[in-house]
């Protein structure tokens, strides 16, 4: 028999075996296999968790609710009849019905596609805006970084909600999805502006980026494919709970009767307009105001799995 030792493997290395005498050294050879990525790690880090998948059902049913709302209802939500005012739950009407006779359920399903609509799509917009801004002001440095950065500390001292009213009073004829998500995402892209600037600040200083531009790569190129992918992790985290934020925003303006016009379908106009009817039939006001809270309930979670999949510390 040979007194050569022989290799075998053991948890991901190779361990060499002694022979029969016991004489031979033990040697460990690591694994050539590359580590995997963040993303990889966050999701097998996400997947193990109970509450990423109550938050992932309760967004995918909001969501397909927002976009299919026929699918869940047939009833027309602006249908009212006095006659059923404040009237008990039936068949075909398991919510009951409010005080102007609609039918409760229906204005929930339906209320959805403003409130998530207003969401989603504020988000995106403070996104692109915000990474925009941040990104440059980051990444470029210099006399740009202070202007972006002076124009984000005037916005940051004006409150959102205080803006919000403020605008939405001047243009009180035209309220409506579009000009809600446009006057949210001009008072709330500061936040992510700054998290995207710290987030670029740090990556643009790592030995990649170093070795991209050794190898001639252009500005242009190293922030789009090396700085942006690497920095987008704070991003994610941020625009998962704002979304829940700007979904609280729209329906406390339209709480307040300058959000969005009541024709148009919406938790917040809802919750409001339940008000008179809270001492005799709090149900009108529980169904749209439950809705919401599950909703923005979820997307905070999400932001909390999120934030700890991506945070090498919490992973540690």
């Amino acid at each position: 028999m040979s007194n050569f030792p022989t290799a075998r493997p053991y948890q991901g290395h190779y361990v060499s075996e002694t022979d029969e005498t016991g004489l031979g050294a033990v040697d460990a050879v690591d694994d050539d296999r590359a580590p995997s990525s963040l993303w990889k790690e966050a999701w097998r880090n996400m997947r193990r968790r109970p509450l990423f998948w109550i938050s992932a059902i309760i967004i995918f049913v909001a969501l397909a609710i927002s976009i299919f709302p026929q699918l869940f209802t047939s009833v027309d939500p602006r249908y009212c009849d006095l006659a059923n005012s404040q009237g008990s739950p039936t068949s075909g009407h398991p919510f009951g019905f409010d005080r102007q006779g609609c039918d409760i359920y229906s204005r929930v399903i339906y209320g959805a596609r403003a409130s998530v609509s207003v969401g989603v799509l504020s988000t995106i917009a403070v996104v692109i805006l915000g990474g925009v801004l941040g990104s440059l002001a980051g990444y470029i440095g210099g006399w740009l970084d202070s202007l972006i950065s002076r124009v984000t500390d005037i916005f940051f001292a004006i409150p959102l909600i205080l803006a919000a009213i403020v605008i939405m009073q001047l243009f009180k004829d035209n309220r409506n999805v579009a000009m809600v998500v446009v006057v949210l995402a001009i008072f709330g892209w500061v936040q992510i502006a700054r998290i995207t600037r710290g987030a670029v600040m740090s990556a643009k200083n790592e030995e990649y980026v170093t070795a991209a531009r050794a190898l001639g790569t252009s500005k242009a190129r190293i922030l789009i494919s090396h700085i942006l992918p690497n920095a987008a992790a704070p991003m994610i985290v941020y625009a998962t709970v704002a979304l829940g934020t700007f979904i609280v925003t729209e329906a406390t303006l339209s709480f307040m009767g300058i959000g969005l016009p009541p024709s148009i379908v919406s938790w917040g106009g809802d919750i409001s307009t339940a008000q008179a009817s809270l001492r005799t039939a709090p149900m009108i006001l529980f169904y749209p105001a439950m809705a919401l809270a599950l909703t923005v309930l979820s997307f905070i979670m999400m932001g909390d799995v999120v934030r700890d999949a991506l945070d090498p510390k919490a992973r540690k």
